[in-house]
Order: C-alpha cells, then sequence, then structure tokens
C-alpha cells in the first residue's frame, strides 16, 4: 500500500530548540496511525508540519520534505488554503465557529467557492450524517454550535473537515477533553472513516493506541525511535526505549 503522505529528512527548530531531528516516516492510505510518545517529544509538532499549522508560529525554522502524493508541502508555491482543504485538522478541544450548526458545516464550503444552496445543503446533510450527528441535530440545525455537548461539538468539527472532503485528517488528542462513553463515540466514528481517509492521531492514551491504530510511531526527544504495524510495537518492540515506555517505565 502506497504512502500517502510522507516525511523524508524532516528537521523542526523553535529557535535555537531542536524539536523534530531527520524524521522520516509514511502515512498509508486508509488507515489509522498513532503517534505516541512522553509529553515534549515531537508529536504534536509534527502532527502540524503536515499542514503547516507550525507556520503560524514566530522564529521556526524547518528543513527537509514532506510530500502529499507528488506534492512538497514544505515548498514556498503550496497554497496553504487548499492545503488545509487537502489535510485538515481537528485539536484537543472542540472548536466550533460561534454560529449556527449548519453555518459551521457550510463554512468551508463557501470559503472554497460553493454557493449553489441546494449543493450546500446535500452536502451538509452528508457530512452530518458522516460524523454520526445528523438524527441528533437535523432539527438544530439553527442553534448555536457552542450549545450541544462537546462529544457532539468535537463530532461537528469532523463534519466541518469532511464537508470539503479531506483526503487526510490529522487528529490531536481529539478525546482529551471528553469522557469514556464519549471517547467510544469518537474511536468507533474514526474506525468508520479511515475505509475512506488517511488519519494521523496524537494520543497519550497507550490503551487508545492499541484499539484504533494499524500503525505507530513512538517519538522520544524528537526523534522517532521506532515505527511499526500497532501489533508489533506493543508486542514486539525491537527498540528498547519502545520497551520502556510501552511498559511504562517512564513517560
Amino acid at each position: 500500500m502506497a504512502d500517502r503522505l510522507y516525511v523524508k529528512n524532516l528537521n523542526f527548530c523553535y529557535g535555537s530548540f531542536h524539536a523534530l531531528k531527520n524524521i522520516n516516516v509514511g502515512f498509508k492510505d486508509k488507515t489509522i496511525t498513532a503517534l505516541i510518545g512522553p509529553s515534549g517529544c515531537g508529536k504534536s509538532t509534527l502532527l502540524r508540519c503536515l499542514n503547516r499549522m507550525n507556520d503560524l508560529i514566530e522564529g521556526i525554522k524547518i528543513t527537509g520534505n514532506i510530500f502529499l502524493d507528488e506534492q512538497d508541502v514544505l515548498s514556498k508555491k503550496t497554497d496553504l488554503i487548499s492545503l488545509r482543504k487537502r489535510v485538515g485538522m481537528v485539536f484537543q478541544r472542540p472548536n466550533p465557529f460561534p454560529l449556527t450548526i449548519y453555518e459551521n458545516v457550510s463554512f468551508g464550503l463557501e470559503v472554497h467557492g460553493v454557493n449553489n444552496k441546494a449543493q450546500i445543503e446535500h452536502i451538509v446533510e452528508k457530512s452530518l450524517k458522516d460524523a454520526w450527528l445528523w438524527d441528533d441535530l437535523k432539527d438544530k440545525l439553527s442553534h448555536p454550535a457552542l450549545s450541544i455537548p462537546l462529544d457532539q461539538q468535537q463530532r461537528l468539527c469532523i463534519a466541518r473537515l469532511l464537508a470539503v472532503e479531506p483526503e487526510v485528517i490529522l487528529m490531536d488528542e481529539p478525546c482529551s477533553s471528553l469522557d469514556p462513553i464519549s471517547t467510544m463515540k469518537i474511536e468507533e466514528l474514526m474506525f468508520e472513516l479511515k475505509k475512506k481517509y488517511s488519519i494521523v492521531i496524537v494520543t497519550h492514551n497507550m490503551q487508545q493506541a492499541a484499539r484504533i491504530s494499524q500503525y505507530s510511531g513512538f517519538l522520544l526527544m524528537g526523534e522517532m525511535i521506532e515505527f511499526d504495524e500497532t501489533s508489533t510495537i506493543f508486542t514486539n518492540p525491537k527498540n528498547q526505549k519502545t520497551q520502556d515506555y510501552i511498559t511504562g517505565r517512564f513517560g
């Protein structure tokens, strides 16, 4: 199976701090890949490199390549609006816009030039269905998005991404603010979404990584210590540092 995203010789610095060191890793299509490791190891920094969210931070320096199919994400010629349509992100805490539920899902469509009302309505309905929200929210589309429960807000943010038809979905600890039942709903949704999308998730929860991902990458102090199938990482890691982290000796 070909890599949808491929990171080659990636180095990233915040000022003088070398946050990512010579990262080489590929993310396959229609799979879930978990990035694991202790706090501060570079997981979220790597995730944010994949759609250039780190560009918003002053004083950064980045070298290497990130290929999305044949396109170098890090090229100065890359259109960031187009990139973030193809590679969308879900954050730790739900971040719906202070608009109605309907307007949250339709927002990206209008940004990208879709202005046919019937087409927008169809895509909004489909996106909410794909995020398992339609039955709950179909009679509340004019309600403020911030009025619904947190787990529905997080799935609404996912629906907002799905509306613009991304190719890759990045998730930065998407369940960290949710209770166990809400977490289960998000995980079940991720299983369904991986039939169509490449998903990369940062998680501190080892059990979650083991449950949902097909591949895992273990980062430590900015280095990719080990990358393999999740079953191998958790049962037969090749590196002692991975073994120590998985068994709770640090982190």
